[in-house]
């Protein structure tokens, strides 16, 4: 090899070992979160952990494969409801229901999924969006096995009889799954599996024409994404050691949606920081709004809910707008006039 060849490829090495450094340290600083943060932190990063595990589930679908859905927090839902009933009925541990929620949500999801084998854009909204309040309907309605609005409550997951009954121990095992979820996303978008997503994403037809089985792909990118969301359901029915339908409503599914815009669409970064930005999102709109509300002498409470689902329809329209790359192009933006 050359003297310019090796210079030529220095800066690409030495980019490599950096990401790899700031990995660790991103690890580390993961791992020591709950002993030197405060408890509500700790909380935040489990339920942000959960929303990037799902939030990766809807990006492989619309993101990467280009498949619209409104239906994500019901199918969140599906992975709940299942986990809950496996342990409360059969006694089963969270390493057996974890992956069964997601496999029960991945096939309600092919199933609902159907019409996107003739229908895309705004037609399949509306078939997920039919999803959503049907789901939500039966979580509400079977109450022999949903209990209605009241609810199920969840025992705490164990290790070897050690119980994860808190958000510190529960965040761990939030943090493990998450990271290999996004591993994992990362693989498939690289793979064959990925390449077919997006070229569907970019013209179903000329994809069938090339060669690519557009049908089973689609129902791939379907359950997938669908599996995603059902592990995230079964985090967070022990996450919250409770399951509620109000938990699974659309303004859940906006909130997915608008994760994968805000953050950026067919890109695994983009989902992460999409969900991190959107989990916060409530928690500065509180905090900014509390003087006002001492101020002015309005009910906080009463407000947030509204104001929630303004933001975010604003932040859909705004990064679509302005910037449809969302955060991610954001964000290397950024990196490229740092490394300048």
């Amino acid at each position: 090899m050359s003297a310019a060849e090796t210079t030529s490829l220095a800066p690409a090495a030495k980019g490599k070992i950096m990401q790899r450094i700031w990995l660790i340290v991103l690890l580390v600083a993961l791992l020591a979160l709950p002993q030197v943060a405060p408890g509500h932190w700790v909380y935040f990063a489990g339920l942000l952990g959960i929303n990037i595990i799902a939030t990766q589930g809807l990006n492989l679908m619309m993101g990467y494969a280009g498949l619209l859905s409104l239906g994500h927090a019901a199918f969140v839902g599906v992975g709940a409801y299942t986990a809950a009933l496996l342990q409360i009925h059969l006694g089963l541990p969270f390493w057996i229901t974890l992956p069964a929620a997601g496999i029960m949500s991945a096939l309600v999801g092919a199933v609902f999924g159907l019409p996107s084998l003739r229908i895309r854009g705004l037609y399949l909204i509306i078939a997920t969006l039919a999803a959503q309040f049907i789901l939500h309907f039966i979580f509400v309605g079977w109450q022999s096995v949903t209990n209605g609005d009241v609810g199920l409550t969840v025992a705490a997951a164990s290790i070897f009889g050690y119980p994860l009954n808190n958000e510190v121990r529960i965040y761990y095992l939030i943090l493990v799954v998450a990271i290999l979820a996004t591993i994992f996303a990362r693989n498939v978008v690289r793979s064959r599996v990925g390449r077919a997503f997006v070229a569907i994403r970019e013209r179903d037809l000329t994809a069938q024409v090339l060669g690519v089985e557009t049908i089973r792909y689609k129902f791939i990118a379907f359950a997938l994404g669908s599996f995603y969301a059902g592990v995230a359901g079964a985090l967070l029915a022990y996450f919250n050691r409770y399951v509620n339908p109000e938990q699974f409503t659309l303004l859940l599914s906006v909130f997915f949606l608008s994760a994968v815009i805000v953050g950026g669409m067919g890109s695994i970064l983009g989902a992460i920081l999409g969900a991190t930005f959107m989990t916060l999102l409530p928690e500065i709109l509180r905090e900014g709004l509390i003087p006002l509300a001492g101020m002015i002498g309005f009910d906080l409470s009463a407000v947030m809910t509204p104001l929630r689902e303004v933001v975010f329809g604003l932040l859909i329209v705004g990064f679509l707008l302005l910037e449809p790359r969302g955060l991610a192009q954001l964000w290397k933006r950024a990196k490229r006039k740092f490394s300048r």
